[in-house]
């Protein structure tokens, strides 16, 4: 019997290995698609292939969420190995808007605005983004628009629930009426137009584009901190008690639990300010480091190349879009390591003269 055990172990071992791997891949609509991609793939390689699947052409914005423990908002590194980040198949990730912009109407591809207005809808539907009941009925009027055309019948809840146009939990006989109405004032708007209101409206709420971590000021209070295309946002029981846009922030650093800010003087300060947060763990600590310096390298940087392009050479010049590493450049503020990049930044997609899609 033993005997027997060590040769099927062995032939086991023997066995060639699959060379690819199984991808479960939740989109935005809430539809799930299963990939096949090779064991050495990379995040990237896979986010290409979705992207490639649904025709979405302005892949930077986008990103991959898995489930890593108890936290379900982990984005997958785009340069590592799928391998080495998941253990079991089928893998399993999330389609996601990494990167919000802060103008959704400079957006040139039309399949990239309605994955942004899903993701805009999925974060209403989470309770990650807010609203008053006026908003909530207006962005929901605009998504009946957008998806059934004209008003015809009246407006009830399984018909919001069924387009997910708005949360559950707030649908009352009130906000029925108020979409209604709404609803029947937008007639004649085709849902290309539709889809472009909605992300008007809903690039002004407070929380558009905005990653969230818990953590704790030098009192021990629990806080939020708010990261985004702006900057960095302190938030307490909801309400905005500070902020600091990218061009105070000097230095972004961690060190096990602590994270700390380190902010450009004023002209009422003669010295530098370091502000510090403490977080549940050490990779919490991290991982709120690195989603503070990929929002500042995607929506500020301007790589080395690029100015220089600008300043010595007005003419179009094509350039490859190659990865932005962070590196120490003079005059600019060192925020963090250089094992952090990200593909093109925001200057780099709004300038189709500084890279080739």
């Amino acid at each position: 019997m033993r005997e027997s055990l060590r040769r099927l172990a062995s032939d086991d071992a023997m066995a060639p290995r699959s060379c690819s791997g199984r991808v479960r891949v939740e989109l935005l609509t809430g539809d799930h698609i299963t990939i096949d991609v090779a064991r050495k793939a990379s995040g990237g390689d896979l986010l290409d292939a979705i992207c490639d699947d649904l025709d979405i052409l302005e892949k930077d914005y986008f990103g991959l969420l898995h489930v890593h423990r108890s936290d379900p908002r982990v984005w997958v590194d785009l340069k590592r190995r799928l391998s080495k980040t998941f253990r079991n198949e089928p893998w399993e990730v999330k389609m996601a808007v990494k990167f919000y912009p802060p103008e959704p109407s400079e957006l040139n591809d039309e399949a990239s605005r309605y994955q942004l207005g899903l993701a805009i809808r999925r974060d209403l539907i989470e309770c990650r983004l807010n609203c008053s009941t006026i908003t909530y009925a207006l962005l929901a009027s605009y998504v009946l628009q957008a998806e059934l055309g004209d008003r015809e019948g009246r407006v009830n809840v399984a018909v919001l629930t069924e387009h997910r146009a708005v949360p559950l939990q707030v649908i009352t006989p009130d906000l029925e009426d108020k979409i209604d109405e709404l609803y029947r004032k937008h007639k004649g708007q085709t849902p290309a137009q539709a889809e472009l209101n909605y992300l008007e409206n809903a690039k002004k709420l407070a929380m558009y584009g905005v990653e969230l971590h818990s953590v704790k000021d030098s009192e021990d209070v629990e806080i939020e901190l708010a990261v985004c295309a702006a900057g960095i946002s302190v938030l307490r029981d909801g309400l905005v008690m500070n902020r600091f846009p990218w061009a105070k922030i000097l230095k972004i650093s961690y060190n096990k639990r602590t994270y700390t800010l380190r902010l450009r003087s004023s002209e009422f300060d003669e010295f530098e300010t370091h502000v510090s947060f403490k977080l549940a763990s050490t990779r919490s600590s991290k991982r709120l480091w690195r989603c503070s310096v990929e929002h500042h390298m995607f929506f500020r940087y301007t790589t080395p190349f690029e100015r220089a392009i600008k300043s010595k050479n007005p003419s179009p010049v094509p350039i490859r879009a190659t990865p932005v590493p962070v590196e120490r450049v003079s005059g600019w503020p060192r925020l963090g390591a250089r094992r952090v990049s990200c593909r093109r930044t925001l200057r780099q997609l709004r300038e189709p003269t500084l890279c080739v899609k």
